[in-house]
């Protein structure tokens, strides 16, 4: 076990706390592996009825994974990233086929990671603090941990519009999207977690209970305008789109894709018209760490930590630089499988 992750059983609730603060509790290999050992503990034991998954002291929820030993990582050998990500989504896997029921308390930054820890919970609680977003396509990443599942099942074309410029969105719109399953004030969350832990069975009675109404979703707003301009799978088609329209909506849109990476950005489409397609969460994880294999030791990727997370000049030099340059046999390369050794498999029972 890791100090940065804390696993206790209060009552009949087992908790989950990430507690890395000074990382805004980003994920590491370490902490994945505590989180499966502890989950695969509380499977067999009769006295935990549920899990809840939060972060401890500071501010969270979860700010995704570690980025700089990725990049590091992916400058050589690409071995501790890839240890990472097949850790990772078996955690992932683990809790979406988890038969007990499961909570994460998205209070804070949700973005990455702990998107990749909450969406497969049963019960998804947002609150005032809550910002939600994938935001890999500024660094040369891609929406993974199950981006290309969730994402692609969201309504109309949101999906692909928080895929693409990685909008941040609060906890009203993570509830009108369906990506939080309650609104509850942060203020009642102690309470909350404590009603659990004495009555676990009675889970969704006391969110329910809890739930107040949530401010006006700001992107319910747009979705027509989303579901329009973003209609289409192939990414040219949806930039000019926004340039034909001309709203203010629309320049604003297109100047954030025009400072993300075109590889990327064109990998997510793909990955988002595969994964509405996928029947097994499995498939869709094996997929996405092909992904997370390949991408992590291309340029983009590099270059995109480099601009705005170690020298935060934040003027990446995306290679390919234009969307017209990235081929589809760039994409195919991508995606293409492993060897059969090297390959994501869900952990065995």
């Amino acid at each position: 076990m890791t100090d940065e992750l804390l696993t206790t059983i209060e009552g009949k609730a087992a908790r989950l706390r990430l507690n890395r603060p000074k990382a805004l509790h980003a994920l590491n290999t370490a902490m994945c592996e505590s989180a499966i050992e502890a989950l695969l503990e509380w499977r067999e034991n009769r006295a935990v009825e549920a899990v809840l998954i939060d972060h401890a002291e500071g501010r969270g929820f979860c700010a995704g994974g570690d980025i700089r030993m990725l990049a590091e990582s992916g400058a050589t050998d690409g071995m501790k990233a890839r240890e990472f990500f097949h850790t990772e989504y078996r955690l992932n896997h683990l809790l979406f086929t988890y038969a007990k029921p499961t909570v994460a308390f998205m209070d804070g930054i949700t973005m990455g990671g702990g998107v990749g820890l909450s969406l497969p919970c049963k019960y998804r609680v947002a609150t005032e603090h809550t910002r939600f977003a994938m935001p890999e396509t500024g660094i040369g990443l891609f929406p993974d941990v199950g981006g290309g599942w969730y994402l692609s099942r969201l309504p109309g074309r949101t999906g692909q519009f928080l895929a693409l410029t990685g909008a941040r969105i609060d906890g009203a719109e993570c509830l009108a999207l369906g990506l939080a399953t309650h609104f509850v004030p942060s203020d009642a969350l102690e309470d909350v977690k404590a009603k659990i832990a004495a009555d676990p069975k009675a889970i969704a009675a006391i969110l329910d209970d809890a739930s107040v109404e949530p401010p006006d979703a700001r992107i319910t707003g747009n979705l027509g305008t989303i579901n329009r301009l973003f209609a289409s799978d192939r990414y040219e088609d949806i930039l000019a789109a926004l340039e034909a329209d001309g709203s203010k909506w629309a320049e604003k849109e297109l100047m954030t894709l025009r400072t993300k990476s075109p590889q990327t950005c064109k990998v997510s489409l793909y990955l988002l018209a595969q994964g509405a397609r996928q029947t097994d969460f499995a498939d869709e994880m094996a997929v996405e760490y092909r992904v997370g294999a390949h991408v992590v030791q291309r340029h983009d990727f590099l270059e995109g930590v480099r601009a705005v997370i170690v020298d935060k000049d934040n003027a990446p030099q995306w290679n390919p630089a234009t969307p017209e340059d990235v081929s589809d046999h760039l994409i195919d390369q991508i995606f293409a499988p492993l060897n059969a050794n090297e390959e994501w498999t869900p952990l065995t029972f």
